[in-house]
């Protein structure tokens, strides 16, 4: 399944760095190119020409090593990869990442990268559960990094606890996910909101939401991978837009409602992910509002058009999802939801569980069905929480064709 793909393989100075041999030996099986890069302590516990051998190409471990071409070399090996996946990943090598250290030449390629890069760290169980340690993990999947993390068991310090490195079948499978996602909506059209909106007062002042995007945009990257067609309708976010087949950017409820319903026909699914402000001022002011010298300003607000209702309404064949972002009562309140707006799938998070805020890098929801069905996703990075939700989303879709 890797055949033709160039990965590189980095090893850091732990004692897990024997089960990269294995992890080599596995991805040159699959009749991919892999380039091993060392770090000087991984020297001391591999010998170079055991990777040498078992990946069929020379094995990096200095950055200062002699050039054999003319081109920068870890600048153009990171260029030419498809993926980087470290096993071992010590602390030092988590932490010189996470605050943008390159000292050597795996980490210096690691800055360098534009492509996956996976860590599997492998550590000590007190090292391992460091605040300063799960901080830079944070901090890294936030910026878009891969972790495949340690499992529990009898350590090689004699400790027992969360620490020993996943295993390279593991690794493997994870490497061929994240190169080879699974492609089961090629060619279904979908539709995606995500972020606020924002209802203007004055030229100057207006109404929204704390929705940061993340997870409209977890959505529609994911959906995408799966081979998908998506259009993506989002407010204003201060985020990376994800590569999609189409971008539509609007600012108001009323303008997503026109951008919704104008492509709605051509859709398979509408997954309706943005917080859109549900009321706007009566009447917007041409000129800026001028602070009173006494007593309150009073703002008339009227209902906006409800997308997710309209949408409801008119479903013809779409499969349609919804979102429900509640403080209380979050089953009944997104259960009523659901059957008012007549969806095939509500998704429901609860805004007062810790990491499942708006701006959070994770997320933890329940998806609701019609029939009283429900499942719950446990608390992860919103990309997995994307992936779980279109795993439904693909069942729904498999299911209308029989």
């Amino acid at each position: 399944m890797l055949q033709g793909k160039h990965i590189v393989v980095g090893v850091t100075g732990g004692i897990a760095a024997y089960k990269a041999c294995e992890l080599v030996s596995r991805l040159s099986k699959q009749q991919a190119t892999v380039e091993v890069v060392m770090t000087e302590a991984a020297t001391s516990f591999v010998n170079p020409e055991t990777f040498q051998a078992l990946s069929r190409n020379p094995v990096i471990t200095s950055l200062f090593q002699s050039i054999k071409y003319w081109e920068i070399e870890h600048i153009s090996l990171a260029q030419k990869t498809d993926a980087m996946i470290v096993a071992p990943a010590t602390a030092n090598i988590i932490g010189k990442v996470a605050n943008g250290i390159a000292d050597d030449f795996l980490s210096t390629m690691i800055m360098a990268s534009t492509v996956p890069v996976i860590l599997a760290p492998a550590m000590n169980t007190y090292m391992y559960e460091n605040p300063i340690l799960q901080r830079n993990v944070k901090c890294l999947k936030g910026y878009g990094y891969h972790f495949v993390d340690p499992y529990e068991g009898l350590l090689a310090c004699g400790d027992k606890g969360k620490g020993k490195m996943a295993e390279p079948a593991v690794l493997e499978e994870y490497l061929i996910n994240v190169l080879m996602p699974n492609q089961d909506l090629v060619g279904q059209h979908i539709l995606i909101t995500a972020g606020p909106t924002r209802e203007e007062i004055d030229p100057v002042r207006y109404i929204t939401n704390y929705s940061s995007g993340k997870m409209g945009y977890a959505l529609a990257e994911m959906a995408k991978k799966r081979g998908a067609l998506v259009t993506l309708i989002t407010g204003p976010c201060q985020i990376p837009i994800p590569k999609v087949d189409e971008v539509v950017s609007v600012l108001s409820t009323e303008e997503m409602l026109h951008a919704v319903m104008s492509r709605y026909e051509q859709q398979d699914v509408v997954i309706k992910a943005a917080a859109v402000s549900d009321y706007r001022p009566t009447d917007r002011a041409v000129q800026k509002i001028k602070k009173q010298k006494e007593g309150s300003m009073e703002l008339s607000l009227t209902k906006n058009p409800d997308i997710l209702w309209e949408l409801g309404k008119t479903k013809n064949d779409q499969i349609l999802v919804g979102f429900a972002a509640e403080t209380e009562n979050l089953i009944e309140n997104a259960t009523s939801k659901m059957n008012r707006k007549n969806l095939d799938l509500m998704v429901a998070n609860d805004l007062m569980q810790p990491g499942a805020g708006f701006h959070c890098d994770t997320n933890q929801v329940m998806l609701l069905y019609p029939n009283g069905q429900s499942k719950s996703l446990k608390l992860e990075e919103k990309k997995k929480i994307a992936d779980g939700i279109l795993d439904e989303i693909a069942y729904l879709l498999k299911e209308k064709k029989a």
